[in-house]
């Protein structure tokens, strides 16, 4: 298993050291190792999770929705979830998909308006 440095996993994930920091700070991912001299460790699983949150970030999803959202992947994940625990967390899952459907929706309606703009302004930068 190969583990990743900070600064590389910031360049996998293109979120800031600081970011990831404060992302284990809050106890949403926690580095799966620490080196002998202390440093933070990553997986790819813990990627994998870093990357999650860089998506659900710009949707307006909090850092409880993540935890929720993550919890409910990983039970589904997780052979050894039961039958109780993998409905629940399906329909966690299939809750946020509404919504991040929902937001793809908005954001391609605010895409359009200013791709429209765009065109209008390219026009005077002819003249």
């Amino acid at each position: 298993m190969e583990l990743l440095q900070i600064g590389e996993v910031s360049a996998h994930t293109e979120l800031s050291i600081k970011t990831i920091r404060h992302y284990d700070d809050v106890g949403l991912v926690v580095p799966s190792a620490r080196s002998a001299g202390g440093f933070r460790l990553y997986t790819g699983e813990d990627v994998a999770r870093l990357i999650a949150i860089r998506r659900m970030k710009p949707l307006g999803f909090t850092l409880e929705e993540m935890r929720e959202l993550l919890d409910a992947l990983a039970v589904l994940d997780d052979d050894t979830s039961t039958a109780a625990e993998r409905a629940e967390a399906a329909d966690a899952v299939a809750q946020f998909h509404r919504r991040a459907a929902d937001a793809c929706a908005t954001l391609s309606k605010q895409l359009g308006y200013a791709r429209e703009l765009t065109e209008q302004l390219d026009r005077y930068q002819t003249r």
